[in-house]
């Protein structure tokens, strides 16, 4: 590495159509070393499915999730001052990967400097490192184009207004318009569409969504149901001069779910989500990873993960957290629980933001656990440490085959690594004697090879031989099989680590549905 620092790109991607991402925001999309966009809790980004195209697929991601939106927080800043640490921690963050070099684009939509999102890391990078704004077209240039209708002409007047404004602003300000554009609707729209009225401008202005996507939708203000607007969405007043001539485009009604990190000011938007926890530094978080892959990751887990500053996991399921060199590795041997979890605490002790992997969910034979036990050391005792799930490999392997957890169930392990064999056979039996469904974890190993058929013969003491039990393997990931078979056919040859099993109880039912069979507890049980 030279020593140079690396360069912060604000670049502005429009209002939504890819096609509309100028030719010097692509080039640097595709040479930047760091990608970095807002979003709402839920993660997901508009301003990263517009860049989309354009990126590399090998770079560093760094998603800046919001850690409220519109919900209350506790922060002693009110909303303002959590949104105020989190602008630090995000620069801090981007800022590591300037110290290092690297080239650093922040996405936004629109335009940066636009009611945009990058502004909030531009106040508090650009005077320390090389920074460029590249423009993009705004939301207002894209409604009118949708429209067909000219925003000014001659000697008219713009005004641009949010509608978070109070009523009787908004109000004056439209009254006294040649051409006006209210952003931040969303929540405000009812309010917006009564100032229009109180300045006699109601039936001129046109409400326009998400222009330039394939899910625009533009509508005369006056007849669009408030509870269908989302926060990506503008009125507009346009020019007195040039009479409607009819739509340029047609309004496209179909709806999904609201994103942040629109041209949004504070980035808040009308998706809702859990305040993020820890806020200060020297902090655990114990992360589940699913099962297999991002798609099954939740938000929050992307959330807790972008944000640490060091990784402490089982070497394979560290190799599922896409690589940041902003970020410290540290992988353990699967056998090293105890260690790991006190070496984890022993980082966040000194200061370091530090998350503990798991696959699946952490609290379930995971690690949450192994952190918890040892963080009750007196010498952790100031050591924060917070959870946060996964879904289950159980749950994967039951969504796959049907429903067979459709009612009670209990979930245990045959490993009797870490507790006797006869404690294992006794709740095997008490579970198959009450009648619960049973999902097996570590069901075999190379070393162990004996329990499944001692599980089975345990099971058929209390279960009909045709009782369905499913075996799923490796699912999610690129080996996945799921497999029904008979308790009395079950064959322990065919089951290893990777292997989860679903042991029906009585009222358990397998149907064939096109070809395959699906499995599935009725919730009602027989009287």
């Amino acid at each position: 590495m030279s020593g140079e620092l690396g360069r912060l790109y604000g670049v502005g991607l429009g209002p939504g159509d890819p096609e509309l991402v100028t030719v010097k925001a692509a080039r640097l999309l595709g040479a930047a070393d760091v990608i970095a966009y807002h979003s709402a809790r839920h993660g997901r980004s508009i301003a990263r499915s517009v860049a989309l195209p354009y990126l590399r697929g090998d770079q560093i991601e760094e998603p800046l999730i919001y850690p409220v939106t519109t919900e209350t927080t506790d922060h002693p800043g009110g909303y303002q001052g959590a949104l105020d640490d989190f602008y630090v921690e995000c620069a801090a963050r981007l800022a590591a990967h300037l110290d290092a070099g690297r080239d650093v684009v922040v996405l936004c939509e629109g335009d940066p400097l636009f009611y945009g999102s990058y502004m909030h890391m531009h106040k508090r990078l650009a005077h320390r490192y090389p920074t460029e704004v590249v423009p993009g077209v705004t939301s207002v240039s894209g409604a009118s184009a949708v429209l067909g209708r000219p925003l000014v002409e001659r000697d008219e007047t713009l005004t641009v207004l949010p509608g978070t404004l109070p009523a009787d602003v908004l109000a004056e300000r439209l009254a006294a318009a040649d051409s006006a554009a209210v952003l931040k609707l969303g929540r405000t729209f009812e309010k917006v569409r009564t100032a229009l009225a109180e300045a006699g401008r109601l039936d001129d202005a046109w409400y326009v969504e998400r222009a330039t996507t394939e899910k625009q939708r533009i509508e005369p203000l006056a007849e669009v149901d408030p509870a269908t607007v989302p926060y990506f969405s503008l009125a507009l007043l346009p020019s007195p001069l040039t009479p409607a001539t009819g739509r340029a485009t047609e309004s496209r009604t179909a709806r999904t779910g609201t994103e942040a990190g629109t041209e949004a000011g504070t980035g808040a938007s009308a998706a809702t989500g859990t305040e993020a926890g820890g806020e200060g530094r020297g902090e655990v978080v114990v992360v589940g990873l699913g099962p297999a892959g991002r798609p099954w990751l939740t938000p929050e887990a992307q959330d807790a993960l972008a944000a640490v500053d060091e990784l402490v996991g089982y070497g394979p399921y560290l190799d599922r957290v896409p690589p940041n060199p902003r970020q410290r590795r540290h992988p353990t041997d699967n056998r090293v629980e105890a260690e790991r979890a006190a070496h984890a605490l022993e980082l966040a002790a000194a200061g370091s933001r530090v998350a503990v992997v798991s696959s699946g969910d952490p609290g379930v034979f995971a690690m949450a656990s192994a952190v918890l036990e040892a963080a009750a050391e007196p010498r952790f005792a100031d050591v924060a440490v917070r959870v946060v799930p996964g879904l289950t490999a159980a749950q994967a392997v039951a969504s796959r085959a049907g429903a067979p957890l459709g009612h009670d169930y209990c979930v245990l392990s045959l490993s009797d690594l870490l507790k006797p064999w006869e404690v294992v056979a006794e709740r095997i039996s008490a579970a198959a004697k009450a009648d619960l469904v049973l999902a097996i974890y570590n069901p075999a190993s190379r070393s162990r090879t004996w329990q499944v058929a001692a599980a089975r013969d345990l099971l058929l003491e209390h279960r009909a031989p045709d009782t369905p039990v499913v075996i799923g393997r490796d699912v999610g990931g690129s080996g996945e099989s799921v497999r029904v078979v008979e308790l009395a056919a079950l064959d322990p040859a065919e089951i290893d680590m990777r292997c989860l099993l679903i042991v029906g109880s009585s009222t358990t039912r397998v149907a064939d549905r096109g070809g395959r069979p699906v499995v599935y507890t009725p919730r009602r049980y027989p009287a």
